[in-house]
């Protein structure tokens, strides 16, 4: 490899060029594929079991985006055990979609179980990531989270396509500021990867405002270069998130609480509303 082309690596992956960011700011912002992984909630919500949907090239001249994103789309709906890819055949509606599209009980046991273990995951990787930020990220770094929730001050009486992606874009914020391009990576990864599990929990969470308190004190504590608060306070914000999808989540959400060891019943975030 060229010593350009290193070079490029080198900053794709997050070092410092003066005056600029360390990662590129489009990132933070909601993605196309979450745009149309909500409209297919949406128009799944209203099909019955075993409906077929339409084309995929219908589907994507109705949204607007080229074909490629909605069979990306599709293929995470399908993992979750929403729709079902019949090669040759169309894309189906499957009976769990009405236990995902809607904050209730959801007793699927894998997916459930994926659900939880994403969040068990990012608890695991996030405390420690907003820690980092505090110490790693410059002041134009921090305004930009700031903007960010500001952004998402805006939207908590909205759909939930944009606010979801907003909220999202906070916590890949926080990652790529750590100053960590591995941790960062790791973060984008999996909000990238599971964009539909993410918004089963956003319903199955159902708490817009608490939510967003909770991302301020986060920002608060960055803002104040408080790693050990800052580390606490994201630590605090998705056990909170944790502990609401586990109580809610049936069979599966109780024995996930007894395998990571935690006591059920009562969050430990901000009060709830």
């Amino acid at each position: 490899m060229t010593r350009q082309a290193n070079d490029g690596a080198a900053n794709a992956v997050g070092r410092t060029i003066p005056g600029e960011s360390r990662f590129a700011p489009r990132s933070l912002r909601p993605s196309v594929s979450d745009y149309v992984t909500e409209q297919l909630l949406e128009l799944i919500s209203a099909e019955e079991e075993g409906s077929r949907l339409p084309s995929v090239l219908a589907l994507a001249r109705s949204m607007s985006v080229a074909a490629p994103t909605v069979r990306e789309s599709l293929r995470r709906l399908q993992a979750i055990g929403v729709v079902e890819i019949r090669h040759g055949s169309g894309v189906y509606v499957r009976k769990a979609a009405s236990r995902v599209l809607f904050a209730n009980p959801y007793s699927g046991p894998l997916e459930a179980r994926m659900i939880l273990e994403l969040v068990d995951a990012r608890l695991v990787i996030e405390p420690t990531v907003a820690g980092r930020t505090a110490v790693n990220a410059t002041d134009k770094e921090i305004d930009e989270l700031r903007e960010i929730l500001d952004e998402a001050a805006e939207l908590l009486d909205g759909h939930d396509p944009l606010l979801h992606g907003v909220n999202m874009a906070f916590h890949r914020g926080v990652a790529q500021f750590s100053g960590n391009a591995i941790l960062a990576q790791t973060v984008e990864s999996i909000v990238e990867l599971y964009t539909a599990e993410q918004l089963v929990i956003l319903r199955l969470f159902d708490n817009r405002l608490r939510d967003h308190d909770e991302h301020v004190a986060i920002y608060d504590a960055i803002r104040r270069r408080d790693a050990g608060d800052a580390t606490e306070l994201m630590r605090q914000h998705l056990e909170d998130v944790l502990v609401v999808l586990e109580e809610r989540l049936g069979k599966a959400g109780a024995a996930h609480a007894v395998q990571r060891g935690a006591p059920r019943g009562k969050g430990v975030g901000l009060s709830r509303r």
